[in-house]
């Protein structure tokens, strides 16, 4: 008799259950990235139509269906971004995705490369040199080498820095390739310059170096010369998400090509028409190639813009509209209603700083904070007649797009002590501090790097050795110091604490005119250090996400009042304000007179414009003078930039200015298209 088996049925496959609404919370297009399947996905998301958000989301969806938290990837610009975006998805999930790994580029390819850096022939402890840091570098070589004598006219080292630096992002292009297109007048030192490249590659190398484009370059490297670390990092990365897609470089992409070799999910996220950073190696092709690099990619959008109203992202529209590379897509708004964009042509640069003081504080009587207004501009020096009436009327602001804080001369002087403590082969590092001590010049510094680097000794000993008597004592000193605190466990406050009483009457001597203002900012940087648990955490956020300096001495109309906000068009880029000026929008500057013969350049400034606009909320005002001065030539007929040409007039509101015979400090904003200018102080 056979034996009877009952089958069950079989238990259905549990189903995920979601603790957020997704569907509530998100657009129709939002939702769609945010619940779309595996694979390659290209999001075209437009200006303010919700992009951290909708990334915040996929990696809570992704966490929520399954993907472990560790294995996810967010790759974006600044550490800031990373930071907002994964802290506002932990509150999605109770902070379950506080294990994805997130972070910028070069901080991402930092930490692998800390892990891994024995494998390509580096120290651990490796030096993260800036552009700065490297122009440094180069320049001794370039010293060595005898071409700061050369008969013919050589590249400055920053020069020289920045065609290093495009030649490394631009891997599938030669260094002849780069001098034709950008330096020409170079050219004629290309076998000199080919030679310092690649002894300056020797010489990062010998010295346990890496500059900015070394941490994505050697990334390539590392993945190319040992797959069994490639295979191993990509098996981590089950979802790799990419932000700002649009400003990625081609090692960039590579690398995000090389992340997702295993999984193949791979979200990037990007606006075309955004892409305005070739001038640091930003390639806007990669987010027209990215369907080519990853086959089968969909295709996404989000156009739905929740800044703007409808008649300013009217004129953005317009605007894009005349891009010669473009993914097609129409921003809209819900809010239907306000005020056109107002174009305003000023008889001279004076008058158009007049009216936009005059505007800044109308509104400001109308209940418009003046943080939230924001004069935006091409290149930094397009504001300085703006500045001089802005003090004039006590008006405070910040300026942004200028120096960064750890770019300052006296910042790095500090740092570079810090830098020796941290890898005493630092030969940028010896190379700055030691010309601190007087009657130390470059080519004594040069003899005492050759000692010290080559040395084998414990660091920071001197052996016996004849040194001159004009630096002896002094280079004892800072020996004597050095030593100490690399033999002692002092905090990192303590230990820059300690360097900046050595270097205080180094600083005094060396920037006798403003020295005190000089300290203030490096007492502000030693009370930042006390966030750092360790110098080399400390020195790298330093170099991966430098810190802004912009402060300015104005005393402000009201006590404790946040200041109004100058910047470049570049530094605005993710930003927002109520109110935007945009000034100075005249032909040769936006677009500037370098881009009029290149047609890619030339999309680009018209891309520059786009950004511009779109960083308003309710207003926006486009100025431009009608008449300059040139110092040596006398006052000049300007042409409004091209790109306001031919504009529907019924997207735009044309404003007069017309002087009044008497003055008002604060006005109405008019109904009608003219504005009355009262006349200057």
């Amino acid at each position: 008799m056979a034996r009877r088996f009952v089958l069950k049925p079989e238990a259905e496959a549990p189903t995920t259950r979601l603790t957020v609404d997704y569907a509530g919370q998100l657009n129709p297009q939002q939702y769609a990235v945010v619940t779309a399947g595996g694979g390659p996905i290209l999001v075209v998301a437009g200006a303010g139509t919700g992009k951290t958000r909708t990334l915040v989301y996929r990696v809570a969806y992704l966490v929520e269906t399954g993907t472990p938290p560790e294995e996810i990837v967010l790759l974006t610009f600044t550490r800031r971004a990373a930071r907002e975006m994964l802290a506002r998805a932990a509150a999605l999930l109770d902070g379950r995705c506080e294990r994805v790994q997130g972070g910028t580029f070069h901080a991402f390819c930092l930490g692998l490369l800390r892990r891994y850096a024995g494998r390509l022939g580096y120290p651990s402890n490796f030096t993260v040199l800036d552009a700065s840091d490297a122009a440094d570098v180069i320049d001794l070589l370039r010293t060595a080498h005898g071409l700061h004598r050369s008969g013919r006219r050589f590249p400055r080292k920053q020069t020289i820095q920045a065609i290093f630096s495009a030649a490394a992002s631009h891997p599938d292009a030669d260094l002849e390739t780069i001098l034709e297109a950008r330096y020409p007048q170079f050219l004629e030192h290309l076998e000199a310059l080919q030679a310092l490249r690649e002894d300056y590659a020797c010489y990062k190398r010998q010295h346990g170096l890496m500059d900015y484009d070394d941490l994505l370059a050697c990334t390539i490297e590392l993945f190319r010369q040992h797959p069994d670390v490639h295979r191993q990092v990509a098996a981590r990365c089950r979802h790799v998400l990419v932000d700002e897609y649009q400003d990625t470089n081609r090692l960039q992409a590579q690398i995000v090509q090389a992340l997702a070799a295993v999984h193949g999910n791979v979200m990037a996220v990007g606006d075309d028409a955004q892409s305005i950073y070739r001038f640091r190696g930003a390639d806007f092709r990669n987010i027209f190639e990215f369907p080519r690099l990853f086959p089968g990619t969909r295709i996404l959008k989000l156009e739905q813009n929740y800044r703007s109203t409808q008649p300013i992202l009217d004129l953005a529209n317009r605007i894009i509209r005349r891009a010669h590379h473009r993914y097609d897509k129409v921003l809209f708004s819900e809010r239907k209603q306000g005020e056109r964009p107002a174009i305003v042509p000023a008889p001279d640069e004076r008058t158009e700083s007049r009216f936009v003081c005059q505007m800044i504080l109308a509104l400001r009587e109308q209940g418009v904070p003046l943080h939230q207004m924001a004069v935006l501009f091409r290149s930094s020096h397009n504001a300085f007649d703006l500045e001089m009436e802005l003090n004039r009327r006590g008006i405070p602001y910040v300026k942004y797009g200028g120096l960064k804080l750890s770019e300052a001369a006296h910042v790095k002087d500090l740092l570079a002590y810090l830098r020796l403590l941290e890898n005493p082969k630092d030969a940028a590092a010896w190379n700055r501090v030691l010309q601190l001590i007087e009657g130390i010049g470059p080519r004594t510094a040069q003899r005492l790097i050759e000692w010290i680097t080559s040395a084998d000794a414990t660091p920071f000993t001197l052996e016996e050795r004849p040194f001159s008597p004009r630096y002896a004592e002094a280079l004892i000193r800072l020996f004597t110091l050095l030593r100490q605190l690399w033999e002692t466990e002092l905090p990192l406050e303590a230990q820059l604490t300690e360097l900046l009483h050595y270097y205080r009457p180094l600083c005094e001597r060396r920037y006798y005119e403003d020295y005190p203002k000089r300290l203030q900012d490096l007492e502000h940087l030693v009370s930042l250090s006390a966030r750092f648990q360790s110098r080399a955490a400390f020195l790298e956020a330093l170099v991966l996400d430098p810190l802004e300096l912009t402060a300015l001495e104005v005393e402000p109309l009201v006590e404790d009042e946040p200041p109004l906000v100058l910047s470049t068009i570049h530094s605005a880029k993710g930003l927002e304000f109520h109110t935007v000026f945009i000034i100075h929008a005249l032909e040769g500057i936006l677009p500037s007179a370098y881009a009029l013969n290149d047609p890619e350049a030339l999309d680009e400034e018209l891309r520059l414009l786009y950004v511009a606009v779109t960083r308003a909320r309710e207003y926006l005002f486009i100025s431009y003078p009608m008449v300059r001065y040139q110092a040596g030539s006398g006052s000049y007929l300007t042409s409004p930039s091209r790109f306001l040409e031919d504009l529907p007039e019924e997207i735009l509101e044309p404003w007069v200015l017309v002087e009044e015979p008497t003055a008002s400090s604060a006005y109405e904003l008019p109904d009608s298209g003219a504005s009355a200018l009262p006349p200057g102080d």
